[in-house]
């Protein structure tokens, strides 16, 4: 299966057409990892609580994600906080089928692969959260304000380049009186 900083494996044989509940919280170091790798300051909090039922050769669930992360502002690189609460609607699949090209209607749910006769709900709900971020994040107008107080018109940059390189020449000394 994909991913791998955050498992959680269910055995399709153990569902039913009955709901079960996975209530799921990830450990500090799977949200460290999935920081990581979705190019986040962090992930302070990742959970959720997905309902999940045998369908067919695969299975379906619903559910909620709520997450609380830091991304960098697409202008400035400051951080930026989110707080992201999303409904689930997942369909999880054989290999086979999920690659499919479907048409699909704006209401078709996430498809999800299922991978040796099991799914992984931990994978599952890292995706959710990457597809519900903000995809350019940015800090408040205080904060670009304060940022674009700092930057540099070109003629400025270039001036002060031209005075570091003069004070560095080592004839510096001597125009000096």
């Amino acid at each position: 299966m994909s991913g791998g900083e955050w498992r959680v494996v269910v055995q399709l044989v153990k569902l039913s057409p009955r709901p079960q509940d996975y209530p799921l919280v990830a450990p500090e170091d799977a949200r460290a990892a999935l920081a990581e790798r979705f190019d986040l300051e962090a992930i302070a909090r990742l959970e959720g609580t997905l309902s999940v039922v045998r369908a067919g050769a695969g299975a379906r669930a619903t559910g909620r994600l709520v997450a609380d992360v830091v991304q960098r502002c697409v202008v400035s690189g400051e951080p930026v906080p989110a707080h992201v609460d999303e409904a689930l609607e997942l369909r999880f699949e054989p290999l086979e089928t999920a690659g499919e090209e479907v048409e699909l209607d704006p209401q078709a749910l996430d498809v999800m692969p299922v991978e040796g006769e099991a799914i992984d709900l931990g994978e599952a709900l890292a995706q959710a959260l990457a597809v519900a971020l903000d995809p350019y994040p940015r800090a408040s107008p205080e904060v670009l304000a304060e940022v674009r107080r700092l930057l540099l018109s070109e003629e400025e940059a270039e001036a002060r380049e031209a005075a570091a390189k003069a004070a560095a020449s080592p004839f510096a000394a001597l125009k000096k009186p």
